[in-house]
């Protein structure tokens, strides 16, 4: 066992070590895998999987604003038949775990969705995305209300046969309540910050930047409130973390790891570094090994 050791057990599911490129930030791995080799991080998780091909929203979609950038993609992706067929076979040869985001306006696309992708045998885990309105229940949001969030994520337990993530909003008034609804309707673990809501307004055309008005905050801004988030979902449940938002060193990561999580997401740091989860990778080992911290155990929710 090499020294200091990077390797984690989460959910079932062995990673050599905490540090996954965040979902809706990496694609499906195939303009990294030019840089670097896949098998180097944790695992991957790809982009959000809807059960139709989906365009996505109007552009301008991406902004950059103060302390990282605002998004309103959309859910963009090719529909789960062609990632299944096309994607996950070439992604599934890169010998790294696959994590497959789900998205859906409904409680049944939600569980075909995961169905279909159970049924490929490429996936390593699904994350559900519950940032999305439920159209069935007037546009609220599946992540907001822990009781509709509890029986969304028990639909999908029935036929998810692999491990369980639930990918949470920040977007809410007690993120302690909606982390023990995943938990109880039966999720293996969570990811946790997903997007903060904001806007950003050209003051010289008068109208906002984005064409769909207001976007997905994410960047070294959010990153207190990621902390804080994963520090408060850890001291409720008794499923793993993997915490995300504004991470973009080794030392991020670390902080994220002693307020309670197992794992990290790193997402709008590729954009403007591909080398970004590697470098992170380096990072934590380097931090780890001047520190004397023999594994992520020894660190893992040391804040009381």
């Amino acid at each position: 066992m090499s020294y200091p050791d990077l390797s984690i057990e989460i959910a079932g599911l062995h990673l050599r070590n905490p540090v996954i490129p965040a979902s809706g930030c990496f694609g499906f791995g195939r303009e990294y895998a030019r840089f670097y080799p896949l098998n180097q991080l944790g695992a991957v998780a790809v982009k959000a999987t809807t059960l139709k091909p989906r365009m996505g929203n109007p552009t301008p979609r991406v902004t950059e604003v103060s302390g990282g950038m605002l998004n309103a993609i959309g859910l963009a992706n090719p529909g789960v038949d062609y990632v299944v067929r096309y994607e996950l076979p070439w992604l599934a040869n890169q010998d790294v775990p696959i994590i497959v985001n789900v998205a859906g306006e409904t409680e049944p696309e939600y569980v075909e969705v995961t169905k279909k992708i159970c049924a490929s045998g490429l996936a390593s885990a699904i994350e559900l995305n519950v940032s999305c309105p439920n159209v069935a229940a007037g546009g609220i949001t599946f992540g907001v209300e822990p009781e509709v969030l509890q029986d969304l994520v028990a639909a999908v337990r029935e036929v998810c046969t692999i491990p369980l993530f639930v990918k949470l909003s920040p977007n809410v008034t007690d993120i302690r309540k909606i982390a023990l609804a995943a938990q109880a309707g039966g999720a293996d673990g969570l990811t946790l910050i997903n997007t903060l809501i904001g806007m950003q307004i050209d003051i010289y055309r008068r109208r906002p930047v984005l064409a769909n008005r207001t976007g997905g905050l994410s960047g070294p801004a959010i990153k207190p409130v990621a902390v804080r988030m994963v520090y408060e979902a850890a001291q409720v449940v008794d499923i793993p973390i993997i915490g995300m938002g504004g991470i973009y060193s080794g030392e991020d990561a670390v902080e994220l790891i002693m307020a309670g999580a197992s794992a990290v997401m790193v997402g709008t740091a590729n954009f403007t570094n591909p080398f970004a989860c590697p470098q992170i990778i380096c990072e934590l080992e380097d931090f780890m090994r001047k520190q004397g911290i023999r594994n992520l155990e020894e660190i893992r929710g040391c804040i009381r």
